[in-house]
């Protein structure tokens, strides 16, 4: 069964059933691309918007009571329902009409429908409640689909915050519980200069630290929302003091401390602010294979590798070698992060590509970063449990290897020079005996020295 609905470019059948209207069927007909919706957050973020404008423009006299409080109550509604009953009623694909447009009139009509039916009125009624000139009143896709962008971006990154402090500090844990456990540092991946496995893991904690500080400070950014500019920058068909009241509402609504865009036309032009937190992302992606990489490498063996830790063994490993288990969380991980320096490389593309007063292509933007977040926060407190908190050390390999490391002969060149020490690297590599040995045979040092200057508590001191 289908209603028919018109537009400005004419008839259109539309479900009966369904609550979006005509140029939703439109944006479906013309953008069958990926079969992905928007993210749920973001459709929450958009219904905010829209609620707080209808209060707004209540409140300045522009709206009826009647028609706005519908408006308001079916955005409660779908809010409160949003997964169980009106997940369907948002069907735009991610890809989809420049700037959002299909996206925020698809919002538009499913409030304007919901609201006529609050009213006792049918769907389609647009003629007593528009899509366009009731529930988009004082707004333009290209003030709002930033706006909520920024929104449901900082919603999620704040979730995110928490698993990735969660996943620092379950690194810190096991850098406290490996502190006594001394092994050859690497440097080019080449036997170097001793450090503990507690310092390896406590440095991995840093740089999660340090990443999620970079993802708040560009989280802050975007409490800057470019509501009030409608089309241009310019505020067009909005009542005085529009802006900075919708402002506060959404403010109200969200517990956040939004703000008006310092220069509205710069925050319809510009997409700087979404992608830099793309970018920190990416830097945290960056620092998440690097780590991945080294625990595949600490883990590598069993027999043939350095195997220094032991990663968990969360399932088989191979389809036709019994036995074999593989650092599969590891791998998991780094796939992540190749995706999420994919979809940093699509932000950075389409932010740059936006042309005098709009950037149209906010939508694969806003897309790309919800995404990156989302494999984020899924991930990571799995990763964290079933890999990081199961870590086990081989305390004798790590013990093992630094006996036999040539490099520990650096603690001697104060006492006998580069060069010297270097001949006895050598030796101590060719015999396969440790450093102090080959010194004491050669006469360079008394065994009471060797024994010493080459005791390895003594060679992780430091200030």
């Amino acid at each position: 069964m289908y209603r028919i609905e018109k537009d400005s470019m004419g008839q259109f059948e539309v479900p009966e059933e369904a609550y979006y209207g005509v140029q939703t069927c439109r944006a479906l007909r013309n953008f069958p691309v990926s079969g992905r919706k928007e993210n749920p957050g973001f459709i929450r973020a958009y219904l905010i918007v829209k609620k707080a404008a209808a209060f707004t423009n209540m409140e300045l006299g522009v709206l009826d009571r009647e028609r706005g409080e519908a408006i308001v109550q079916a955005a409660d509604e779908i809010l409160a329902c949003l997964e169980a009953e009106y997940s369907s009623q948002f069907p735009v694909d991610v890809f989809q009409a420049g700037a959002g447009t299909s996206f925020n009139m698809n919002t538009n009509e499913v409030l304007a429908n919901r609201a006529l039916e609050i009213l006792g009125r049918k769907r389609g009624d647009y003629a007593y409640l528009s899509p366009n000139d009731h529930v988009n009143m004082s707004q333009s896709t290209n003030d709002t689909f930033p706006t909520a962008s920024h929104i449901a971006i900082i919603f999620a990154a704040d979730k995110l915050a928490g698993v990735l402090y969660g996943l620092a500090g379950a690194f810190r844990l096991k850098g406290e519980e490996f502190a006594g456990i001394p092994k050859s540092g690497r440097t080019h991946l080449m036997d170097a200069v001793p450090v503990t496995l507690g310092a390896e893991f406590n440095a991995y904690a840093s740089a999660l630290q340090r990443a999620a500080g970079r993802i708040k400070e560009r989280r802050e950014d975007l409490l800057e929302i470019a509501v009030g500019g409608t089309a241009t920058g310019t505020g067009a068909n909005t009542p005085p003091g529009y802006r900075k009241a919708v402002v506060a509402k959404i403010s109200e609504l969200c517990s956040l401390p939004f703000r008006p865009a310092s220069d509205s036309f710069e925050a319809l032009q510009s997409r700087a602010q979404l992608a830099a937190f793309s970018g920190a992302l990416r830097e945290l992606g960056i620092e998440l294979i690097r780590i991945a990489n080294d625990l595949r490498l600490l883990n590598a063996g069993p027999t043939t590798g350095i195997s220094e830790i032991e990663l968990p063994q969360v399932q088989p490993g191979s389809s036709i070698m019994p036995g074999k288990y593989n650092p599969v969380m590891a791998e998991c991980l780094d796939m992540i992060g190749f995706q999420i320096i994919g979809n940093d490389t699509t932000v950075a593309l389409a932010s740059q590509a936006g042309q005098l007063e709009l950037n149209v292509m906010t939508p694969v933007i806003t897309f790309n970063i919800l995404m990156s977040v989302s494999l984020l926060t899924n991930y990571l407190p799995v990763f964290q449990k079933s890999c990081i908190e199961g870590i086990r050390v081989h305390e004798d390999r790590c013990r093992a290897y630094l006996e036999l490391n040539p490099i520990l002969v650096t603690f001697l060149t104060p006492k006998i020079g580069y060069l010297k020490a270097a001949e006895l690297a050598k030796e101590a590599l060719e015999k396969k005996v440790p450093v102090a040995e080959v010194a004491v045979m050669e006469g360079v040092l008394s065994k009471e020295e060797a024994d010493e200057l080459l005791k390895i508590e003594n060679l992780l001191k430091k200030d």
